[in-house]
């Protein structure tokens, strides 16, 4: 009988040689990923260490690292982990991702890597160093035996970014940054420092903000951004220290003019700003998902743009396809999006040129001459071109910096009013460039024009000339104008104007907010955001979170937000990858809630929701039901979040951290659905639920408050409803009528049907009121009689009137009577005589006939 193959034994061996294959062509961070103090030349790799070539060995000291720096640089970098989705490689990438994570689970699980635990704990296995890294790191010890504070600096940076692939160790880390903050003053070692005392990272120290508070305090003195950026937040947000607004200003101040000094050192128009600043949690539908976060679901998703981002790849082929197919305004909105490069989409430079001059080639020639008769669409699409064709020959962007073809592009421009076009001529007029002569006058007049036509650059222009003249107010307004197209600049001068009370009364607190967002806008100068990015797409995410952690110090609520929500550990309650271990880490917790707590200080309302969750589970701190309760409700203040009004539902209908009440229960869950259309199965689900409960307590007599009825809202009454009902008998006066109050009979009489003919007749002493209809009309006439007879009387006294001014205009005496002011004239006959004091019948002169018998 012929034996079966062990083909059970062949798929585990291909399988296992498969898994140990992935993991040897595992990215590595890559050397040019080196962590140098920010702002510094590439060429330099110390900023302020002191000069120690006079010093006894000094000399040679240094040569050891200037060896050890030229074998570091000689470690060949792995291929780029930025991969764009329409290349094969990075589907290669993804492929052999997968399969490694499916292999570590069935057979190779908790394969040690070189990254070390955020705890800081060491590796049972630690990897193995690479010959070239070894001697490398020989030379530096040699270098410290001798006190040489470059080797101190290398060795502290490649032990905790683990640089050149250098096993990170975060205690070799903190011990080196203590030395060479004590023996030079170094800034970059004080402020790493700082950094470690505030958050307890990798578990070597116990957090210390009184010590974070000094060590930045020193090394923001030196000079260092980084500390003065966090100095600045703790002012700022009370951190450590009492909150003060001047002392926030100061530093910021002093992050925001390095800020701009870096901006103008670059080419025309300044240093193009990348943006990296924003939450990772937006590509995937926020902290909660795409169903409970704010600002994904909604009214307040349509003012957002978070849904776009997982679009741009379906936009950029759409386009594509337009633009292939000849559609010009199409090509044009594709090269102004590679110019951008707006989030999700690299920036290509490349391309955008390319598409420019297509576009340009539709309406000038090769000679410089213009097509005959081009259509407005032409016109419109190769004016756009050429203005940005100028501001890249302006700018040397993907083509040598030429002001003489800047000049042309942007004159062809120009002849159409391209608002880019009069920007960059202006620019040239006002700096004499292309062999123009200087010319103030031609200048403003250009940046006035584009200016009005709401271009960003130019506003921000027109507001420096009136800004240099004194006349805030109106340099203020265009300031403002230019914020909403992100102007750097423009913030800049308005913190300015507020913080010096140009034309205003100073404001410390508006100076102050200017400030924070130029210094968080140039984030090259001293947050690692892109390389914190570029780490955790790598899937380097133990790397990347350091970065995020330092950005979040600084107060970027972007980087307190992504530091929570890779510490976070509440995620979901039935994850999808729940065979992974996991362990609890009282700090990862203690300093996730501490994140979730200060990017809700900075109005993030989802972060609200999640210190709620960490309130009411006790994660990271004691269990607190009434702060959980006051977290929702200020998350759920103008209906904002669906999530926070559906958990105060719920805690009013179990009573936690609130009074158990059902009616209030209710009302939460209606604002909830209210506020988020997709919450209405687990609404409804939970309605059921309450009503059922409410039922049950009050049939049994319980004492907590029932579903009850809300109080119709007052119906809106017309001005003819109203004096329906003021004539009206069956209603009194200001009585309002319920919604389905006499709905039926109303219903049945106005359809003419029996039924309601029925019900009228059964009321009691129907038969004795008329129809309602005619009531109204007889009750209108009434008051129209009212109305005319007493039009007929003013009337009457008015013609009265005007026959005594005619008389008195034609010197006639007014008739005199009773109440003219005259006394009436004596009646013919005898007169009483003088001196008569009454009627007196004995008098002869009233000739009264004396009585008979006399």
């Amino acid at each position: 009988m012929a034996r079966k193959r062990p083909y059970g034994v062949y798929i585990f061996l291909f399988l296992s040689t498969l898994s140990l294959a992935a993991h040897a062509i595992e990215p590595v961070p890559e050397h040019r990923d080196v962590q140098k103090p920010f702002g510094v030349r590439h060429g330099d790799i110390l900023n302020d260490v002191i000069d120690n070539q006079d010093q006894p060995e000094g000399a040679e000291s240094q040569q050891y690292v200037t060896e050890a720096l030229e074998l570091l640089n000689t470690i060949r970098p792995p291929l780029s982990n930025s991969r764009r989705k329409d290349s094969t490689s990075y589907w290669i990438h993804q492929g052999l991702y997968w399969l490694q994570t499916t292999l570590d689970f069935l057979f190779v699980a908790n394969v040690p890597t070189q990254e070390e635990p955020l705890n800081g704990e060491a590796r049972s296995a630690p990897a193995q160093m690479s010959k070239t890294l070894l001697e490398a790191e020989n030379l530096l010890m040699r270098a410290l035996s001798m006190k040489n504070p470059d080797a101190m600096y290398l060795l502290a940076e490649m032990n905790f970014y683990g640089n050149w692939s250098h096993p990170r160790n975060t205690a070799t880390a903190f011990g080196f940054y203590k030395e060479l903050a004590s023996l030079t003053g170094n800034s970059t070692a004080q402020s790493m420092l700082g950094f470690l005392y505030a958050t307890g990272y990798g578990g070597i120290i116990q957090k210390d903000q009184g010590k974070a508070l000094l060590y930045h305090t020193f090394a923001a003195l030196g000079g260092n951004a980084r500390s003065e950026m966090t100095l600045a937040y703790r002012y700022h947000a009370g951190i450590g220290a009492p909150r003060n607004c001047e002392e926030a200003a100061f530093f910021y101040k002093r992050v925001a003019d390095k800020a701009m000094a870096y901006y103008h050192s670059g080419p025309p128009g300044g240093h193009y700003l990348p943006r990296n600043n924003h939450k990772i949690v937006d590509e995937i539908g926020g902290t909660y998902g795409a169903g409970a976060s704010v600002g994904h679901t909604g009214r307040l998703s349509k003012r957002n743009d978070h849904n776009s981002l997982s679009l741009i790849d379906d936009i950029i082929e759409y386009l594509l396809l337009l633009s292939n197919k000849g559609d010009l305004a199409a090509t044009q909105q594709l090269a102004k999006l590679y110019y951008d490069g707006p989030r999700g989409l690299a920036r290509d430079l490349r391309k955008a040129r390319d598409l420019y001059f297509q576009l340009a080639k539709k309406m000038w020639t090769k000679d410089g001459k213009e097509v005959k008769d081009p259509s407005d669409t032409v016109i419109e699409v190769a004016a756009k071109a050429a203005g940005h064709l100028g501001r890249m020959y302006l700018r040397g962007e993907a083509v040598p910096q030429d002001f003489a073809l800047a000049r042309r592009w942007f004159a062809r421009g120009l002849k159409y009013s391209d608002t880019v076009s009069q920007h960059g001529m202006a620019y040239l007029y006002e700096h004499g460039l292309a062999g123009l002569e200087k010319n103030a006058e031609k200048a403003t007049k250009l940046y006035k024009s584009a200016a009005e036509d709401d271009h960003g650059a130019a506003q921000v222009a027109i507001g420096k000339i009136f800004y240099g003249k004194g006349e805030y107010a109106i340099a203020n307004k265009w300031f403002e104008l230019a914020t909403r197209h992100g102007e750097v600049e423009a913030y800049y001068y308005l913190a300015e104007i507020n913080n010096q009370g140009n034309g205003r009364e100073r404001s410390c607190g508006m100076a102050t907010l200017y400030f924070k967002h130029v210094a968080e806008k140039v984030e090259a100068l001293q947050a690692p955001l892109e390389w914190s990015h570029r780490m955790y797409k790598s899937g380097n995410k133990d790397v990347a979170i350091i970065g995020f952690m330092m950005a979040a110090e600084q107060g970027y609520e972007s980087g307190q937000a992504n530091t929570a929500y890779l510490l976070d550990q509440l995620k979901s309650r039935f994850p999808l990858d729940w065979w992974r271990v996991r362990h609890s880490d009282a700090l990862d917790e203690e300093l996730a809630l501490m994140y979730w707590t200060r990017s809700a200080k900075q109005q993030n309302i989802d972060s609200y929701v999640k210190m709620g969750d960490y309130y009411l589970a006790g994660v990271g701190t004691e269990a607190d039901a009434e702060k959980a309760a006051a977290c929702y409700t200020a998350a759920s203040e103008f209906t904002q979040s669906a999530q926070a009004l559906w958990n105060l539902g719920w805690m009013y209908e179990n009573g936690i951290g609130v009074g158990q009440d059902y009616h209030l229960a209710k009302r939460y869950y209606d604002q909830a659905l209210e506020t988020n259309t997709e919450a209405y199965l687990p609404v409804t689900l939970s309605l059921v639920r309450l009503r059922v409960r409410s039922f049950w307590n009050t049939v049994t007599g319980g004492s907590i408050n029932a579903i009850g009825s809300d109080p119709e809202p007052e119906k809106k009454v017309t001005v003819m409803e109203w004096l329906k009902r003021w004539f009206s008998d069956e209603k009194p006066q200001y009585t309002h009528n319920r919604p389905g109050e006499f709905a039926d009979q109303e219903a049945d009489a106005a359809h003419g049907g029996q039924d309601g003919d029925k019900a009228h007749q059964a009321d009691p002493g129907h038969e004795f009121y008329g129809d309602e209809d005619e009531e109204f009309v007889e009750n209108m006439v009434i008051l129209g009689v009212m109305f005319v007879i007493a039009g007929l009387i003013w009337y009457r006294n008015w013609r009265a009137q005007q026959r005594d001014q005619q008389r008195r205009r034609a010197g006639q005496a007014p008739a005199q009577g009773p109440g003219n002011g005259h006394a009436p004239a004596p009646p013919p006959g005898p007169q009483p005589p003088p001196g008569f004091q009454g009627f007196d019948p004995r008098n002869n002169a009233w000739h009264v006939p004396p009585p008979a018998g006399q």
